[in-house]
């Protein structure tokens, strides 16, 4: 995505409101995909249906009216949104549902993806995606899912904070109600004090209800002190257990980036080895391995280099972004620019902001250009294969170390693609031969 997740994550840590959240979530999406739209549908789960369309446009929300049954959605597709954690893609009936839901349809019908958004357990909303269909490249549901993951952490904590301030609101109308029965029955009773007093001077008989009169405004007050103490204790409790659903929050969000980290290496994975299985052309093949980690890391220019026969020599097998005059087949020594240092040191580098160090080689390596980079050694069982570098990342992004683990996990799996279809001699054979 073109703008950072952290980014995203801080804008939806402090919204104030749900409203203020779903300007930051499509503030995101606008930078992923201008054309694609995206609304929220509140859920009523008392009448089982979709009243409200929310849809972030020009850093306002507008509001809108659905009123549709849920049942008018698949089965399939209400078991898979009601479970939440996902997009669920609606195919060829893209265009009918949208206009159930009240998008303005594409030209083509688009595609519309639904995720349903939980709150303990139950559904609370439907975030809606609706996106332009694509010849080529990955659809915008599949990089936008990180986003839609954090603003689903996110509606929890503002249903939890409706909650809060509903539970707030109810517990101050009680507190006000007590006392002001409190101050009704206390001008009652003085008022019934003053009228003994007057009455005393007829008889000495008047005394006692007096002293009932008196016990009665003094058991009024005690009450209502403990009143006051139950309020502030219920007050006090109820922050507390506020403070512990935003740090359960908090580490839930940490285990659910966790787990979509994962799942989306799984991803890549299973793309690379369908590619292996299904492409016998090796420029084909070394290509989609290159796009495949290019796409990955939002890398603008990037290029694979494979071992020469020389030796001490790798040759450009793939390239994406480079210069007109880089051409494949091209030779780089060892110890000559990025790669050939790392394909002499054998160790991955990773460099955030090359003008930290003016004589960094980088600034003098025709494959790359000034800003964040990797370069990563392929290795298989103690053989150099060659080395895979990635540069300019989108809207100028920075590479982390995190982004050097992803790496090296989809480098191990290209070196093994790359020994079991021998694309070392294959593809420059191909190469020379064209």
């Amino acid at each position: 995505m073109s703008r950072a997740l952290p980014s995203l994550a801080h804008a939806l840590a402090v919204a104030p409101d749900l409203n203020a959240g779903l300007v930051a979530l499509g503030e995101a999406l606008a930078d992923t995909d201008r054309s694609a739209v995206l609304s929220l549908f509140r859920y009523d789960g008392r009448r089982e249906m979709l009243r409200d369309r929310l849809t972030p446009a020009g850093g306002h929300v507008e509001h809108g009216r659905v009123d549709t049954t849920f049942d008018h959605l698949p089965p399939n597709v209400r078991t898979l949104v009601s479970g939440g954690g996902q997009f669920v893609d609606l195919g060829d009936r893209s265009a009918e549902y949208a206009r159930l839901l009240g998008l303005s349809p594409f030209a083509d019908g688009g595609l519309l993806s639904l995720r349903g958004l939980t709150v303990d357990g139950g559904l609370s909303g439907v975030l809606g995606l609706y996106e332009q269909r694509k010849m080529f490249g990955t659809r915008t549901s599949e990089r936008f899912a990180s986003a839609a993951a954090l603003f689903d952490l996110a509606h929890s904590r503002f249903a939890d904070r409706e909650s809060r301030d509903e539970a707030v609101s109810t517990l101050e109308e009680v507190t006000q109600r007590v006392h002001a029965d409190y101050l009704t029955r206390l001008s009652e009773l003085e008022r019934e004090l003053s009228q003994a007093r007057e009455t005393m001077r007829s008889g000495e008989h008047q005394t006692t209800h007096l002293i009932h009169l008196e016990q009665a405004a003094r058991n009024a007050e005690e009450q209502a002190r403990r009143a006051g103490r139950r309020a502030q204790s219920l007050e006090q409790q109820l922050m507390a257990a506020v403070g512990q659903l935003e740090q359960a929050h908090i580490e839930l969000h940490r285990r659910h980036e966790g787990l979509r980290q994962k799942t989306r290496t799984l991803y890549l994975l299973e793309r690379a080895l369908g590619l292996d299985n299904t492409t016998g052309d090796v420029s084909v093949l070394v290509d989609g391995l290159l796009a495949l980690v290019g796409d990955d890391m939002q890398a603008q220019r990037c290029s694979l280099m494979l071992r020469a026969p020389e030796p001490e020599a790798l040759y450009l097998a793939a390239a994406r972004g480079l210069l007109p005059h880089i051409l494949l087949g091209q030779r780089t020594a060892f110890g000559k620019g990025v790669a050939g240092i790392v394909a002499r040191t054998r160790e991955p580098l990773l460099v955030q902001d090359v003008t930290d160090g003016a004589m960094h080689p980088l600034l003098r390596d025709e494959y790359l250009t000034t800003g964040s980079f990797i370069s990563f050694p392929l290795i298989y069982h103690g053989d150099l294969l060659g080395v895979v570098n990635l540069t300019n990342r989108a809207k100028r992004g920075v590479f982390i170390e995190e982004d050097v683990e992803r790496v090296r996990l989809l480098g191990l799996v290209i070196a093994l693609i790359v020994v079991r279809a021998q694309l070392v001699d294959r593809l420059l054979a191909s190469i020379n031969g064209s």
